[in-house]
């Protein structure tokens, strides 16, 4: 799965300290999130997509090889 979070947190000039003290998990879950690590649960995707303001869709995709 590829996502998108970077851009958006960009887009927000928020940093991933930030991202994670909105939904309530370590800064380094958002890192390994961001780097295809760990694949976020249903509930923390849908938490991401909120703090964005857009779909889970627009931030997460299946790729290929999913």
């Amino acid at each position: 799965m590829k996502n998108s979070i970077k851009v958006e947190r960009a887009k927000h000039k928020m940093t991933q300290g930030q991202l994670a003290g909105l939904i309530k998990v370590s800064r380094q879950s958002i890192n390994a999130i961001e780097t295809n690590k760990y694949v976020p649960s249903t509930v923390l995707a849908l938490k991401i997509a909120q703090v964005f303001g857009v779909r889970v869709e627009d931030i997460f995709a299946l790729t290929e090889e999913d």
